[in-house]
Parts: structure tokens; sequence; C-alpha cells
């Protein structure tokens, strides 16, 4: 008996651990999320994992309940069942299914918005493969693709800052990694054409981020002019120029 009590502890406590690693992005991933549309994706994947579990264990100790009820209790081993139950169950809803990373071919479907997002996972699971400095252009990336993804909100798709973005992070980003990524390990700090391989995916992943920050001031003009407007109005009704106003004589 006190054998089984300490299987039965050791298998809930590995079960907690396996959620607490989940919670932190697995065991075999804790790297930090690139950007919040990222982390969203994560976040939300997390939960409907959650809510698989919360059913499994409910479902197991809803039955549980109506077999004491039905034969007047289920006795010790019937306890141990429902207990290694709960833990298997929590170990397979905790660990599966897993996220899933979008594949190449999927990273421009959708509308540009979600395109954004699922970039941001896609590059991610690219990331280990970079050289040191083009992760940290990547790193950097995911703040940036967050604010675009943010001035994307409710643009027309046909809009030709929406389909120069899903040309931009769409197409030539992944495509540029992927040719980098096909190139042997051996070969990447070669120098060809006065650049190494390294350094030719470095210089391009800047370009794009530049070219990726351009584009999200071009579309916040429209809300950056807007507000520049309300604080002089505010400012010519409120500030000096009101404080400086004719003031009424005091005829009294």
């Amino acid at each position: 008996m006190n054998d089984l009590t300490r299987d039965s502890d050791r298998i809930l406590s590995e079960s907690k651990s396996l959620v607490r690693d989940n919670r932190e992005g697995g065991r075999h991933r804790r790297a930090p999320s690139i950007g919040q549309g990222s982390a969203k994706a994560k976040r939300d994947h997390l939960m409907k994992k959650v809510r698989n579990l919360l059913i499994a264990v409910a479902v197991i100790w809803v039955g549980a309940g109506i077999a004491g009820a039905i034969f007047s209790g289920i006795g010790f081993w019937g306890v141990m069942a429902v207990v290694v139950a709960t833990a298997i169950a929590t170990a397979i809803f905790s660990s599966y299914p897993k996220i899933k990373t979008p594949k190449r071919a999927d990273i421009n479907k959708g509308n540009v918005q979600q395109m954004v997002g699922r970039t941001e996972l896609w590059l991610e699971a690219q990331r280990p493969a970079l050289p040191p400095p083009a992760a940290k252009i990547v790193d950097d990336m995911g703040v940036q693709l967050d604010a675009l993804g943010l001035q994307l909100e409710g643009l027309d798709q046909n809009h030709p800052k929406a389909r120069e973005v899903r040309s931009l992070v769409g197409e030539q980003l992944p495509e540029m990694i992927d040719s980098y990524r096909r190139i042997p390990a051996h070969l990447r700090t070669e120098q060809r054409a006065g650049a190494t391989p390294d350094e030719q995916l470095t210089d391009s992943l800047g370009k794009i981020s530049g070219e990726i920050d351009s584009i999200t001031r071009q579309l916040a003009e429209g809300s950056l002019d807007d507000l520049a407007i309300k604080h002089r109005y505010l400012d010519y009704k409120f500030g000096e120029a009101a404080q400086t106003s004719p003031q009424l004589e005091d005829k009294s």
C-alpha cells in the first residue's frame, strides 16, 4: 500500500511538472516569443489544451462518482485507478496536441493581419538555424510585426499597402530565409561575391526590417495627423492662446 501511495504521488508530481513545462512553452521549446502575435497564438493553443484536460478529468471523476453510487463505493483500488487515469489524462492533454508551426505554403493565406501573426510563429521556428546577428534582427522584427499588425486592422485587403505587406512579409521574407537554409552549413561562412551567405542574410533581413518600419509609419500617418490636429485645437482653446485672449473689462 505504501508503494502504491508513493507511485501515485510520483505520478501526480510528474503530471504537474508536465503542465508547468507546457505552460512555459514545452520541455524542448522554451525560447521566448518574438512578438505578441505569436504569443497570443501560443496562449490560445494552451487554453484549448487546458479545456480538453478539464473535460477529460471531469469525465473520469464523474464516471467514478456514478460507479461509486451504483456499487456503494469504489474502494481503494478504484480510487487508485481514478488517480492513475487522472495522471495519464494530464500527461496526454498537457503535451498534445502540440502547436503547429505554419507551413511555408500556408503563411500567405487568409487576411493580411492573420498572415503577419503566422509569419511570427514561422520565424520563431527558423530562428535557431540563423546566425546570431540575423537571429537578433528576427527578435526585433517581432515587435515591428506587432506594430504593423495593429495598423493593418480593418484595412481593405485590396489596399496597395496590404498587397505590399503580403509581398514583403508573406513572400520575400520567408523565401529569403528558405534560400539561406538550403545552403549547406559549411558553405555559409565562405565568401561569395564579396560576402558570406551569413552576411548576406543579415544584411537582407536588416533591409526588410527597415521596410516594415517604413510601411508601419506610412499606415500610421493618418492617426498621427489626426492627433496633431486635435493637439493644436486643444492648445488653442485651453493653452496659451486662451490665456492671452482679451478679457472683458470690469465696469463696476
